[in-house]
């Protein structure tokens, strides 16, 4: 009863209202231009299904996605399989997506793909087999890197610092003012050879160290390493001192360094062993503690030696050079000329040196034509042999000499073992830095200074790695097996589904375009990067190309892809050219693809002479890689005129490729960004290169892309 109430008390309400006499009021609204405009382009059908199947059975229209965006089977899914026939992956099917570190193959996500694809009855075009980016560089080098044996050491203990008191040369030692310095007659020093250090203490002190002599060595000493203090010491009258560790002479570090030492009148050999404590650690000096006998200490022959396990010592030739009187740094070098060294290239130095008393040199790599330089740095020597490691960037194409000045310096300077490396590599560009032949190559001017080998046996005598590099015969055939290994697996996984490739991807060099681009004499290769080329010789492709027939289908179709053909004409010139010479070479190549990568200021002249060039090989042409940009204009920046001229040379862009090129030779075209590229990417980053927008709504270029088709594919 309540449902009939309520529908009766609807119809009295009706019967009510509609005593009033109704008059329709006459009136329109003309829909929003842009509204009606987007109408007629979302009113278009799916692209392909403008072309005629029967007059071009083996067109193929393409586009390029991501593996995820595909196998998830989101909106990018669907686009792809209403409107294309077959579409090439970005990335994941490249060197660098599926070699790993030690060399296997991670194909699972190909594979997964290929099923998908399949499953969709949508082809998926090869790219790419062969090419100089997106490849796994790291492992290649890997490959190709020199042996390295290793050196056979011993080890020894290096002199870190030592006196003789042979000559007044104080460098090493220094006393506080209670502790009087000088030396004795010659003959009175330890075994009655030589002279000794004599050092008065007139006085009883209130605290020990109230008389400290102190002996300085650099660097400082760090926890864990092992350190020989020996010496011959004599008193006047029976004495004990303690040593104390000081950062730097009068800098107290801690109590007790090398043990308390005693002394008599007769000389005696004193020596203590230690390994270095966190309390010990930073100090750079000995303190002796000498203030609680009043009496006269001798010191002769003190040397303090480090452990090294690696092995160290003398052995061989050394370089060396000598400064009479300190001046300038510069007015004493000595130099090594080099071929010009790449520029903005970090090299690493690495030498051993050592001096007759502790003072700095400098090193630098210098334009011979006008002296300027990138300097390694000042370096701090000492008498023992140390071991350096410095690195600096070149900032000019001509730096080709490697410098060291010591005009600052006035003593002798002994280095060996001198290598300079470019960042990536371990072969010297100083090929005599070992001074085992001679000192050939080097040079030095300036202040009297004099140069020359040290005798046999002072050399530094830390073992050498030996370095075998492999010859060229061996790097080509290590890469030509390695390209095997990946072409034969990736077609193991995609041939009975892929039957088209991009075998080898942008061969041609833009500066040269009738040759092939090269890494030699590049001063900055990506990390991506690695040119097949440079170890296999201008037959790569042909052993590309034999190597994909080889694991693939007889009937695959094989092409070269470059870009900028519409761009430089020579460059396209250029690709067919090495086409003909491949295939005097023995090599098939089925077909050449243009990328067209272009923009809506693009030579409309050129591109349609670039089909024609295409067409006369009687090769299959491919548009492969098609998006076009406003010039450089973002998408925020875009006005209706500029997508107005993108629309329209979309359709030229295809209108052409059809009128050039026969039925026959049409492979067919792949626009390589359907979408407008976001901000974030790595390809034309926030231009609106596509035909739909981010958001996948159809832009004005989606109508004339299906005019185009309609007009040329019916």
């Amino acid at each position: 009863m309540n449902n009939i109430y309520k529908i009766i008390a609807g119809c009295a309400v009706m019967i009510v209202v509609s005593c009033t006499k109704y008059r329709a009021l006459e009136y329109s609204v003309d829909m929003p231009e842009t509204v009606a405009l987007q109408e007629d382009i979302d009113s278009y059908p799916a692209l392909k299904t403008y072309i005629n199947r029967t007059k071009h059975p083996n067109f193929k229209l393409g586009t390029a996605l991501g593996l995820s965006d595909y196998v998830n089977k989101g909106v990018m899914f669907r686009l792809a399989n209403r409107n294309f026939d077959e579409f090439a992956l970005g990335w994941e099917m490249k060197h660098m997506a599926v070699v790993q570190a030690d060399g296997s193959l991670s194909l699972d996500n190909v594979s997964k793909l290929l099923s998908v694809a399949s499953a969709a009855g949508v082809s998926v075009y090869g790219h790419t087999l062969c090419w100089h980016a997106n490849q796994n560089a790291k492992y290649l080098n890997s490959l190709i890197e020199p042996v390295i044996i290793p050196g056979q050491t011993t080890p020894t203990w290096d002199l870190v610092a030592g006196a003789d008191f042979e000559t007044d040369d104080a460098s090493a030692y220094e006393a506080n003012a209670n502790a009087k310095l000088s030396f004795t007659a010659s003959g009175q020093g330890a075994g009655g050879k030589g002279r000794a250090l004599k050092i008065t203490n007139d006085a009883v002190r209130t605290n020990e160290w109230d008389a400290q002599f102190f002996i300085k060595f650099s660097p400082a000493v760090k926890v864990g390493e092992q350190y020989t203090l020996s010496m011959d010491v004599r008193s006047d009258a029976a004495a004990s001192f303690s040593t104390q560790a000081h950062t730097v002479p009068y800098t107290y570090k801690y109590w007790d360094f090398f043990g308390s030492i005693s002394s008599g009148t007769s000389w005696t050999t004193y020596t203590k062993q230690i390994t270095v404590t966190a309390d010990m650690a930073g100090s750079g000096a000995i303190a002796f503690n000498l203030g609680k006998t009043a009496t006269n200490y001798y010191f002769d022959n003190v040397t303090l030696k480090k452990y090294n396990e690696k092995g160290g010592g003398d052995a061989g030739y050394a370089f060396t050079f000598t400064n009479p009187t300190a001046s300038n740094f510069w007015d004493a070098q000595v130099a090594y000329d080099l071929p010009a060294l790449d520029n903005n290239k970090e090299y690493t130095l690495r030498f051993a040196a050592k001096a007759n008393k502790a003072g700095t040199i400098r090193a630098e790599l210098q334009s011979s034509a006008d002296y300027s330089s990138n300097s390694f740095g000042t370096v701090s020597l000492t008498q023992a042999w140390q071991e350096f490691e410095l690195k600096t960037t070149t900032t000019k194409n001509d730096r080709n000499r490697f410098v060291i000045s010591f005009g600052d310096f006035a003593g002798k300077v002994s280095i060996d073992n001198v290598t300079l490396t470019p960042a990536g590599s371990v072969v010297s560009v100083i090929p005599n830095g070992g001074f085992e032949n001679g000192a050939n190559g080097w040079a030095g001017w300036g202040n009297n200074s004099s140069r020359g080998l040290s005798a046999l046996g002072e050399g530094y005598g830390g073992a050498k790695d030996q370095i075998i590099e492999k010859t060229a015969a061996e790097k080509d055939a290590i890469i030509t097996a390695a390209l095997e290994h990946w072409i034969a697996g990736m077609l193991g996984v995609s041939k009975n589904y892929v039957k088209a490739w991009d075998v080898v991807n942008e061969p041609m060099d833009d500066g040269k375009p009738y040759e092939l681009k090269t890494g030699i004499g590049r001063t900055k290769i990506a990390e991506d990067e690695f040119f097949w080329q440079d170890y296999m010789g201008k037959d790569y492709a042909v052993k590309a190309l034999q190597l994909a027939r080889k694991y693939g289908n007889t009937t695959d179709l094989h092409f070269i892809n470059d870009y900028n053909l519409e761009y430089n004409l020579d460059k396209c010139k250029g690709i067919i050219a090495y086409v003909n010479y491949l295939e005097g070479k023995g090599a098939k190549v089925n077909g050449i693809g243009t990328q067209m990568h272009i923009d809506i200021n693009t030579s409309k002249t050129n591109i349609t002479e670039m089909f024609k060039l295409l067409a006369a090989t009687g090769k299959l042409v491919k548009i492969s890689e098609l998006d076009i940009g406003l010039g450089g204009v973002k998408t925020a920046d875009a006005t209706q005129a500029q997508y107005q001229a993108q629309a329209e040379m979309y359709k030229y862009v295809i209108d052409e490729y059809f009128k050039n090129v026969p039925a026959a030779q049409r492979y067919g075209i792949t626009l390589w960004s359907p979408l407008d590229s976001p901000a974030s990417s790595s390809w034309r980053a926030g231009e609106p290169i596509g035909i739909w927008t981010e958001g996948y709504v159809r832009k004005l270029a989606y109508s004339y892309v299906a005019r185009a088709l309609e007009e040329n594919a019916k």
